[in-house]
């Protein structure tokens, strides 16, 4: 098939969605597939508020349309519910395009977490723009069921990967490690107040506190807990090498629906601790591999115990061609019962 994607989230930008996305791409063409890819880069755009880094196309439906009718592809896929999405969910049903949609991002709640929005309302937003859609894909179970609690329709499950040869166990520490007290606790990935880093640096614990990335939060939380080393942002060949270091690996956030990050500190070998929310319930499925509790200071030294090869195993089963299999199948599931539909309408 040749599959159109549009989305709000792509390159140059680094985020959870990209690297999905690309995987997806990549894996995909090796199973026969084409791939286009609609994004930001191809218009005019403004900077989202309080995420500068990420562009907002200006646009119109009937421009992402004409996009998508020159690419002719087989079908269409919008993974995000930004401008180019809203745009694409529009002009795609009036103009008899089938059409798939995924649900990457906790908007709700990382909105809510930032002004004073009500989750319910961006919920609602949420159910209108997928409801047009042949089928929603999601990572997870716990999170399909969450969607579908909340008036969503049955969402088909898409699980993520992780690239082996890039993550995997390094010998050689990090410069900016060297010196520091073991044990190492890493965070790995945006500095923002949705994703709770605080709940995490606030915490009592011996050794040492290592933030990877950047974000609006930064300034604040390098001044208020001095004692951590904040490294800023790694290109993604250099990760490797922190996850490894890792004695454990911190994930404090409430509101992710995955956390490509953990599963990249699993197979590098790295435990993890989290909070029990979808997510980790998901990911961390076996107690040799990590700890989960509302007590994430408990999270943290349990995990200390854990088996590093346990982790690198658990990791191994998850894999960007079986991903993008499963991707495709979704697709043709989809489409085969919205075509019936038509036909029976």
């Amino acid at each position: 098939m040749k599959i159109c994607i549009v989305t709000d989230a792509w390159r140059p930008q680094v985020n959870g969605v990209v690297v999905t996305l690309s995987n997806l791409i990549a894996a995909g063409e090796k199973l026969g597939h084409e791939f286009v890819v609609i994004g930001p880069d191809q218009f005019h755009t403004i900077a989202a508020p309080s995420y500068p880094e990420i562009r907002l196309a200006l646009t119109s439906a009937k421009a992402v349309g004409e996009l998508i009718r020159a690419h002719r592809p087989d079908h269409v896929h919008i993974a995000t519910e930004g401008p180019l999405g809203v745009a694409a969910t529009y002009w795609c049903p009036r103009n008899g395009e089938i059409f798939t949609t995924s649900y990457h991002t906790r908007f709700p709640e990382y909105v809510e977490a930032r002004w004073p929005i009500p989750a319910a309302w961006s919920y609602a937003a949420l159910r209108r723009f997928h409801a047009g859609s042949a089928g929603l894909m999601v990572a997870t179970q716990t999170l399909a069921d969450d969607l579908a609690a909340r008036g969503f329709q049955p969402p088909m499950l898409w699980p993520r990967g992780v690239d082996q040869s890039l993550f995997r166990p390094i010998d050689e520490l990090p410069r900016e490690l060297a010196g520091l007290p073991r044990p190492f606790f890493l965070y790995c990935g945006r500095v923002a107040p949705e994703k709770n880093i605080e709940a995490f640096l606030a915490l009592d614990l011996p050794g040492s506190k290592i933030v990877v990335g950047d974000g609006p939060s930064r300034p604040l939380l390098q001044e208020r807990f001095p004692k951590a080393r904040f490294v800023g942002v790694k290109a993604r060949h250099e990760l490797a090498g922190y996850y490894s270091a890792a004695d454990v690996f911190v994930f404090p956030s409430r509101t992710d629906t995955f956390g490509n990050v953990m599963i990249e500190a699993l197979a590098c070998g790295a435990p993890v601790a989290a909070f029990p929310v979808p997510g980790p319930l998901d990911v961390v499925t076996d107690p040799r591999i990590g700890v989960l509790s509302e007590d994430l200071r408990a999270a943290c030294l349990g995990a200390l115990a854990l088996s590093r090869e346990a982790c690198r195993v658990h990791a191994a089963r998850y894999t960007w061609p079986e991903s993008a299999r499963l991707f495709i199948d979704n697709v043709i599931r989809a489409r085969s019962a919205a075509l019936a539909r038509r036909v029976y309408a």
